[in-house]
């Protein structure tokens, strides 16, 4: 639903006392958006799996010459990487879009338990038996 007149009045004059007061945040904020903070998210957990890859290459490579260095740098090799992709994981649970007219919220499509839908289709193959 789009914003009335009064309400776009009202967003404009926010925003113009946002600048006013701290211009420096306000021009932080107003040049990010969803896509490229999810870009960038994305593009440093790439970074972690590359230097994860390349830190478990470096340690089989010296578990000739020092076995536990090797072990060290394998081990920690695994868990960059893990915690990268982790990381780029989160991403997707993390910030959720506007739902829109289009979109339909939990409010307006209440979700009902698993008891619940059980029960409902024992009852209607009940029915259905009895009635056949």
């Amino acid at each position: 639903m789009p914003l009335s007149e009064h309400e776009q009045r009202l967003l404009e004059q926010i925003e113009q006392s946002l600048y006013a007061e701290d211009p420096k945040f306000a021009r932080a904020v107003r040049g990010k958006n969803l896509h490229s903070l999810k870009r960038a998210r994305l593009l440093r957990a790439i970074a972690g799996l590359v230097v994860g890859v390349a830190l478990l290459l470096a340690g089989v490579i010296t578990m000739t010459a020092h076995p536990p260095l090797g072990i060290g740098l394998g081990v920690g090799g695994f868990l960059v990487m893990v915690a990268s992709a982790w990381y780029a994981m989160s991403t997707r649970r993390g910030i959720r879009p506007v739902p829109t007219a289009a979109t339909p919220t939990k409010a307006a499509t209440p979700r009902r338990s698993l008891v619940t839908r059980l029960e409902e289709r024992w009852e209607r193959r009940q029915d259905d038996q009895r009635g056949s």
